[in-house]
């Protein structure tokens, strides 16, 4: 087995950064893998205790497909954010000070129009989105921290099944690997596996929600993958979920081997 490729994403719901290696360390996420989000004004998350909330409280492809259609580029040396998008003028801003925060925040509720939803604070004054990160918070879909993998080969036989292709960044992994017969990551689940220099345990699969339904040219809705899992194999999962046990480094041709 091998990885074929390693992203992060920094922003929740915005675009993918291709990694050459990474260093993992146990117990966290990628380094500044979903590391900031758009909360929208009614979520009721708190920077101040900082806590899992299901993705909906904050833009994301499962209820703002055109958040695809935003080209994120962080630079974690300077903390800079740029963001473009046709028909917006592009900007970059710093996201550790307020100023930048508010510029981002205010350019994500220009993208997305009425579907930036707002909300009331705790003291009753009105509350739009905001771009917000919390120190030691990362904004994935699962209570752990971790990473997610994705066996290319069952991809393959999604396609197969489906008779289409697929863009594998609808499935916003961090790993993708290949070498391994289609589905038998299922059987990970409950065991460690020797990733590069770390080593990882398999907590779950991944069930695909609506977020996968988007087309990333388009920012359309154009096939139901979660029912069509569901008819061609008996469920609606692809991939798995980890949390890393034993820090290393792992880099795109790494092999993978269970423990």
């Amino acid at each position: 087995m091998r990885v074929e490729r390693l992203y992060r994403y920094p922003v929740k719901g915005l675009t993918a950064e291709a990694l050459e290696e990474v260093q993992l360390t146990p117990g966290q996420t990628i380094p500044h893998d979903r590391r900031f989000a758009l909360a929208q004004g009614d979520s009721p998350f708190d920077e101040a205790a900082p806590a899992f909330l299901p993705k909906q409280n904050f833009a994301c492809m499962m209820k703002n497909g055109r958040v695809v259609l935003v080209r994120a580029a962080f630079d974690p040396h300077d903390g800079t954010l740029a963001l473009s998008a046709e028909g917006h003028e592009p900007m970059v801003a710093r996201t550790g000070t307020p100023e930048g925060k508010a510029a981002l925040g205010n350019w994500l509720i220009r993208f997305l129009g009425e579907e930036a939803r707002h909300g009331t604070a705790p003291d009753g004054t009105p509350r739009p989105p905001r771009f917000t990160e919390a120190p030691g918070h990362a904004f994935t879909d699962q209570r752990l921290k971790g990473i997610s993998l994705l066996n290319l080969a069952s991809l393959a036989e999604v396609e197969k099944a489906i008779g289409r292709r697929l863009d594998p960044l609808r499935f916003r992994a961090n790993v993708y690997f290949s070498g391994l017969p289609a589905w038998a990551e299922h059987e990970w689940v409950g065991r460690d596996v020797l990733l590069g220099g770390a080593r990882i345990s398999v907590f779950k699969r991944t069930v695909r929600c609506p977020a996968t339904q988007v087309d990333l040219e388009t920012g359309e809705r154009d096939v139901d993958l979660p029912r069509l899992l569901r008819e061609h194999f008996g469920h609606m999962d692809l991939g798995v979920h980890a949390t890393v046990a034993e820090s290393g480094r792992v880099a795109v041709g790494d092999a993978l081997e269970p423990a």
